[in-house]
């Protein structure tokens, strides 16, 4: 009995051959031409675009990451990594003037 395969969640191609089982035993697969691995039904799934306005906004309004995880459904460990590559993106230049009255 053949069972379709499930097509590649990058470029939708339906080229793609069974690859070992993943460390949770679930089936692999991979894109024969792309290299991508993939399970047909990942337990994982993409924060969208949307998600991450709102993680930013939640942020602007000084939220906690562990009360924005469970508001979002998502994990503390993704929006503590999430908050972590933009705190890289963003400047760290310091400006420090001299307050004193009789300095030079």
């Amino acid at each position: 009995m053949f069972t379709a395969l499930p097509a590649c969640p990058s470029c939708q191609s339906e080229d793609v051959v069974k690859n070992d089982r993943t460390r949770h035993q679930k089936q692999n697969y991979k894109r024969r031409d792309c290299g991508r691995q993939f399970v047909k039904n990942p337990q994982w799934r993409m924060i969208s675009e949307e998600t991450k306005g709102i993680i930013d906004r939640l942020l602007l309004e000084k939220l906690s990451l562990a009360g924005i995880a469970p508001a979002l459904q998502i994990s503390e460990l993704w929006v503590q990594q999430y908050v972590n590559q933009k705190y890289q993106q963003v400047t760290q230049k310091v400006q420090v003037r001299d307050m004193r009255r009789n300095a030079v």
